[in-house]
């Protein structure tokens, strides 16, 4: 097979946003096994360079993607049940059980059978961040899965006596933690070298803030805002805005800033190293965060009581630049209020923002940004993403949440009008998903990314994420053949045309 060069940010290409989660699979949702490798295969037949994913650590309440329970392990769930059954640590029998059972008779196989020495070395390289992964984990599991500061206070506050006892006593459940992340790096490290022997580059993900109940915060309590008892004193969200009269509360514990700098930013360089090393590309969520940021009493029910604080800036960026060498390979996700010294920091250090087709016929008085003849070259845009309806859905809603029927019908006669239907019908929305996502592939922009659901034309039933709501979320899932070839022709013939299709060499 001829090597194709993996992409860059500065390259004119295109690629498919799809969480693995959301691939055909068993009944809680793909995994990095055979219908990953499978959808590799579909990006490269369509002509695309990118495989964007949301965070792919473990999940916790509300088994979003961006509450994980810790910023270095991968999610059990992504484990591949068919390389399990291949490797001969499960029997077909096992294949419909759930995943933790899967996972429980995979490791008495593993045990059964004197270990491996890749487990190992895989357990030797990542001793910084999975001895305490591993012992949270197994902690947890011990208590019901109740989080850290409902432990006995000894577990708690991490007294050395009490977490002695707890390794002793748990050692069953610490080496099935770390058997289960090291199945995870196995298959992480097969689909990266498949993806990247077709020429196509993984864009991960990291969410600006981490879970209160995370192994992270559990073991470095005094970098972030909390109380003796582990409360968060004070915690994230955003101000009130255009999509909300209370703002939102997200509820993650802050950073202390001043202690992180004093440290280097220790921690900030260990986890992007570590994503870096997973991920070719990373976006960073809510960047601007990073340039200031609202803080909210941890007692505050609502979003509204809060005030602005300035972040790191560019003293965190400085910092990661020189310990990881050379520019930085992220993509700022720069939507909100984006003031002068936002601009100011994600310009400084070359970094590409976003831009989200959708938000470009409404009454956001960011929408001119959001127009493609109103791009730059260094930006990644896309027809929507996980936090947005489908480009099916956002176009045909009746009228709801934060926008009224009249509101979304003059969006529509506004984006009918763009793409070109002077006096718009409706025979004019036939496929409005194709022409929108023609549209992004269009632009002058580096990179265009498209949500699989917008290929499909699939409705407000396939959204992955509606902010704000705890229920209903995350679970996407594609049809099996769903991604046909036809559809990747299709994306194909597009990208060749508008010179995005990756070289060859």
């Amino acid at each position: 097979m001829p090597v194709a060069r993996l992409p860059r940010l500065s390259d004119r290409a295109s690629g498919v946003l799809l969480h693995p989660t959301s691939l055909p699979g068993r009944e809680n949702g793909g995994d990095l096994g055979r219908a990953a490798h499978g959808f590799v295969d579909f990006l490269g037949a369509a002509g695309q360079s990118w495989w964007q994913m949301l965070p792919i650590g473990p999940t916790g309440y509300g088994n979003s993607p961006y509450s994980a329970l810790s910023a270095f392990a991968g999610s059990p769930g992504l484990v591949s049940t068919d390389r399990l059954l291949d490797d001969g640590l499960l029997s077909p029998g096992d294949r419909d059980e759930p995943r933790d059972v899967q996972l429980q008779a995979a490791f008495a196989a593993f045990r059964n059978g004197g270990g491996d020495p890749d487990h190992d070395a895989f357990a030797a390289g990542a001793r910084g961040w999975l001895d305490d992964f591993a012992l949270y984990d197994a902690i947890k599991r011990a208590h019901g899965g109740v989080q850290w500061t409902r432990w006995p206070a000894g577990l708690r506050d991490r007294d050395a006596g009490a977490l002695a006892e707890a390794r002793a006593q748990l050692a069953d459940g610490v080496a099935f933690a770390r058997f289960v992340q090291w199945r995870f790096d196995r298959d992480w490290r097969l689909l990266r070298s498949y993806a990247h022997d077709r020429g196509i580059g993984l864009i991960g993900d990291i969410p600006i803030f981490m879970a209160h109940d995370s192994a992270d915060v559990w073991r470095d309590r005094e970098l972030y805002t909390l109380g003796h008892a582990g409360e968060a004193t004070y915690v994230a969200g955003v101000p009130p805005d255009y999509f909300s009269s209370t703002g939102q509360r997200w509820g993650n514990p802050l950073y202390r800033w001043a202690r992180m700098r004093k440290t280097g930013y220790a921690w900030w360089i260990e986890r992007f190293r570590a994503t870096l090393a997973a991920f070719d590309v990373v976006r960073l969520d809510h960047f601007i965060g990073f340039c200031r940021y609202w803080m909210i009493r941890g007692r505050e029910p609502t979003a509204v009581r809060g005030h602005w604080r300035p972040g790191p800036g560019a003293g965190l960026f400085t910092a990661l630049r020189a310990a990881l060498g050379g520019e930085l390979p992220l993509i700022a996700e720069d939507l909100g209020v984006v003031t002068p010294a936002v601009r100011a920091l994600r310009d400084d250090f070359g970094l590409p923002g976003i831009k989200i087709f959708q938000f470009a016929f409404g009454t956001d008085p960011n929408a001119d940004d959001f127009l493609p003849h109103n791009y730059a070259r260094n930006a990644v845009v896309y027809t929507g993403t996980h936090d947005n309806d489908t480009v099916a859905g956002w176009f045909n809603d009746p009228g709801s949440g934060t926008r009224s029927a009249g509101q979304t019908e003059t969006e529509r006669q506004n984006v009918l009008r763009y793409l070109g239907h002077e006096h718009p019908t409706h025979a004019d929305a036939r496929d409005i998903h194709w022409q929108m996502i023609r549209a992004v592939l269009a632009s002058v922009a580096n990179v265009a990314i498209l949500p699989a659901q917008d290929l499909l034309g699939l409705g407000s039933e396939a959204r992955m994420n509606s902010p704000g709501t705890a229920e209903g979320n995350w679970a996407f899932r594609l049809a099996p053949g769903a991604l046909s070839d036809a559809i990747a022709h299709r994306l194909r013939d597009l990208c060749e045309t508008y010179g995005r299709v990756k070289a060859t060499t």
